[in-house]
């Protein structure tokens, strides 16, 4: 796991009516190991065993990725009831319930499962506590395919919180064996409001033994963090129903830095950048850098000219794959992971 920041001294954002705008590009930013893992899956699964491959979800929450795919020929669907028998499926990297599981055993599919590891982990230390006799908390965001498949872990005794007021409306059948887990794409700051809440309800509750917020999700935050004060603006390269890029533009705006998300450069206003000296950009976890790329060309199209990395973490983490899909004669194989 990457280590995280070190602070970096504040550059302060040059006048407005300097005339030289730079693009002020955060690091690290978009594609995190979960991603590129879950892509990874579907892609080597066309190679494999050819189309179509059969995706539950969205395999990550970024339109021009799961387009991308789709024209590759995996078929995004919800329902397993619009599978055909015999199939192979791919799960996305939110995870899925336990239920869904037993569905997609009973009815024969072949199944490659890319929920982040991340995720799964906090899906085993509910069954670990479960079977311990503990009830849960978790803070997350209702409807969202992460939540739904960790909740799904259990039939019953996990309660879900999405701000610190709903913390007070919390009913558990017992306080001495109760534990929070966490979405692992919230924000930060957000989810340790929430925490502070919980614990100052239920003193006795069990954290969990490591942060359930990925590692991913807390370098980017921390690097918008650093980005903000040093920009006049700052772009978000995601979708709207990624949820680490929401959080990603939230921190921004939070620290007093006007913020504005796109799913691609067609989306970029002139008008933002109007007055504007020095332009932040980043990109969620599963947004692709081949976007950025484009971000960057329509803002310099607008009258940026020049672009700076700002100091940051690389990160080196990379999580194995599922058995069963090492392609025959893989040295001759290049798969396109979207960079």
């Amino acid at each position: 796991m990457a280590d995280q920041p070190s602070n970096l001294a504040a550059v302060p954002a040059p006048s407005s009516t300097s005339g030289d705008v730079e693009i002020l590009l955060a690091e690290p930013r978009g594609f995190c190991a979960g991603v590129d893992r879950a892509i990874e899956i579907v892609e080597r699964a066309l190679a494999k065993f050819g189309r179509p491959i059969y995706v539950r979800h969205e395999i990550v929450h970024n339109t021009y990725v799961v387009n991308d795919l789709k024209a590759k020929g995996a078929i995004f669907i919800e329902e397993l009831s619009d599978v055909p028998p015999g199939a192979t499926l791919v799960f996305s990297a939110h995870g899925v319930s336990k239920a869904v599981q037993q569905e997609a055993q009973q009815r024969g599919f072949h199944v490659f499962d890319a929920t982040c590891p991340l995720v799964t982990k906090v899906h085993v230390e509910v069954a670990k506590l479960h079977r311990e006799g503990y009830e849960f908390i978790m803070i997350g965001h209702k409807g969202h395919p992460e939540v739904e498949g960790t909740m799904g872990q259990l039939s019953s005794g996990i309660h879900l919180v999405e701000d610190a007021a709903d913390v007070a409306r919390v009913v558990p059948t017992q306080e001495d064996r109760l534990a929070v887990v966490t979405q692992t794409t919230l924000s930060v700051d957000d989810a340790a409001v929430i925490l502070a809440a919980v614990k100052a309800r239920f003193p006795l509750v069990r954290e969990p033994k490591q942060q359930d917020i990925c590692y991913a999700t807390q370098n980017r935050q921390d690097a918008v963090k650093l980005l903000s004060p040093q920009v006049d603006i700052v772009i978000v390269v995601g979708s709207p129903t990624s949820s680490n890029s929401n959080r990603l533009r939230e921190v921004a705006i939070k620290l007093g830095t006007e913020s504005h998300m796109v799913d691609s450069a067609d989306e970029l206003r002139a008008e933002w950048f109007e007055g504007k000296a020095r332009v932040g950009l980043t990109a969620g976890a599963s947004a692709p850098e081949i976007l950025v790329r484009q971000v960057i060309d329509r803002i310099k199209a607008l009258g940026a000219i020049s672009v700076r990395t700002m100091d940051g973490l690389t990160e080196t983490i990379k999580f194995p794959l599922p058995k069963g899909l090492k392609i025959d004669g893989e040295e001759g194989v290049a798969l396109d992971h979207l960079r």
